[in-house]
């Protein structure tokens, strides 16, 4: 059996190594959601940064929930690889700025301490958009969300994100401490506004006079993260294996490209990301913008298209050269809702994005993808959608985009087979559609009632909601995508 990845000494010549001593690294970042995504994005441009220009940044992680990943990091001593893939090959890279993994689960007590740590400068987190527990309907806190209710009833032994923040701020405000800077790398728009903001509610909610330290106190950059990162299988653990000669259950696969956009206001200082070829701005709404209308809006497209017509990975879709052209198309229409983006011919962009999500070395599921839509859709489709509609434009790439996920959330292929949607909101879901005919004038009619979800700018634009039903009966009555 070939010896776990524990050390650098001894692997292969084909993996690239850590260009610093770990051993002089010294905790400085608390990581909530030690994912795929952390693992192929925030980590190794940290590692980067360390190699460009030291320091002692290294990151500690903490999972929330699950504690395989944790557990694994820990087995190795906080050392992964990472897969970088495209047509010429696969390149391993040795990660090596984490240097413990922590399970919130098991030892909350712990992670509170950490959190209250004075060297932990930088909260930075990946939790997805759902773990927020925010209401989409008004932008605060969800209340009915079961983290949220949970902590504010019981706020000293929290299990969710936003009240392990404000009970770590609220330690240290206690003991005369500077704060630590949360840092959310979630796609969401204006990501450091909006954790801000359900972090002031839930201090409004417990202490007033907390809400207005962090106010005072606490800054919330906003970032844009972009790489395109599939899940783990069992290919990846063998390359890792095979290009390391080591066995790494902690192994991520990616793609060349990464993009990292940061607006530059910490409390307390920061690794030098800019020498890893990180962006620091002062305003990074036009970047977000640019990143979630053109690449994700166009993603989530291919996701529901590809999925209800049998595409497993979005490089299959791109074969479809009508589905290609559909994507290049919607882009396109999404560029028309932008400002310009500093820096970025948003052409070039376009065509950047075709061939990133062409390459046939990565393996990016279109379920994945299409995973957490309620969640996706308003900052993806929806909101560039209003825009669209309002200068005049038809805004047809949207009505197809809203038209198969709403064929997707039926939760049935062609053939009768069932899958599960994976929303938050699958239930409330299942139950507008339980009892409507099978068409698309029934189903898009019931969905476009979903609480919170659909602009009444869309709902009440006759034309465009009359565009989504007629699409959504061609997707009813053919699974094999008719080109639109």
């Amino acid at each position: 059996m070939t010896e776990r990845l524990q050390t650098l000494s001894g692997l292969a010549p084909t993996a690239k190594l850590p260009a610093y001593d770990r051993n002089q690294l010294k905790s400085g970042i608390l990581h909530l959601g030690p994912g795929a995504f952390f693992r192929a994005h925030f980590a190794p441009f940290t590692d980067a940064a360390l190699a460009a220009s030291g320091g002692d940044w290294s990151i500690e992680v903490a999972s929330l929930r699950t504690a395989d990943v944790a557990d694994h990091l820990n087995e190795q001593n906080g050392l992964y690889t990472m897969l970088i893939r495209d047509t010429s090959g696969t390149v391993a890279q040795v990660i090596g700025p984490i240097l413990r993994a922590h399970v919130a689960t098991r030892d909350p007590a712990g992670l509170l301490d950490r959190l209250e740590d004075p060297a932990i400068r930088i909260v930075s987190l990946t939790v997805t958009e759902k773990a927020y527990g925010m209401d989409t309907a008004t932008g605060g806190l969800d209340l009915n969300h079961a983290d949220v209710a949970a902590d504010l009833a019981n706020r000293h032994a929290p299990r969710g994100v936003i009240g392990y923040l404000v009970e770590g701020l609220s330690r240290r405000r206690a003991k005369g401490l500077a704060p630590f800077t949360p840092l959310s790398c979630d796609n969401l728009p204006s990501n450091g506004a909006v954790l801000k903001r359900l972090v002031l509610d839930f201090a409004e909610r417990v202490d007033p006079s907390l809400r207005q330290w962090i106010e005072a106190n606490v800054p919330f950059p906003s970032t844009m993260v972009d790489r395109i990162t599939p899940a783990s299988t069992e290919a990846t653990y063998q390359d890792a294996e095979r290009l390391t000669g080591r066995q790494d259950l902690a192994a991520i696969e990616t793609e060349p490209f990464t993009q990292w956009v940061i607006e530059d206001h910490f409390a307390n200082g920061r690794p030098a990301w800019e020498k890893a070829g990180a962006l620091m701005v002062t305003d990074v709404s036009a970047y977000e913008k640019m990143k979630l209308r053109m690449l994700n809006g166009a993603h989530s497209l291919l996701a529901y298209l590809g999925y209800i017509g049998g595409y497993e990975f979005i490089r299959d879709v791109m074969d479809d050269a009508g589905l290609a052209a559909l994507a290049y198309r919607h882009m396109h229409a999404a560029a028309r809702t932008l400002d310009a983006v500093p820096g970025i011919d948003l052409d070039d962009y376009a065509s950047e994005l075709i061939a990133r999500f062409a390459n046939k070395a990565i393996a990016h599921r279109t379920y994945q993808i299409a995973m957490d839509g309620t969640q996706k859709l308003p900052q993806r489709l929806l909101e560039p959608a209003t825009e669209a509609l309002a200068h005049g434009d038809k805004a047809e790439t949207y009505a197809i985009a809203v038209a198969a996920w709403m064929r997707y959330a039926i939760g049935e292929h062609g053939n009768g087979e069932r899958y599960e949607l994976r929303d938050p909101r699958a239930g409330e879901i299942a139950a507008l559609i339980a009892d409507v005919p099978r068409t698309g004038l029934a189903i898009s009619a019931a969905l476009f009632t979903l609480p919170g979800l659909f602009p009444a700018a869309l709902t009440g634009h006759r034309a465009w909601t009359q565009d989504v039903s007629d699409k959504l009966e061609i997707l009813i009555q053919d699974d094999r995508l008719p080109l639109f």
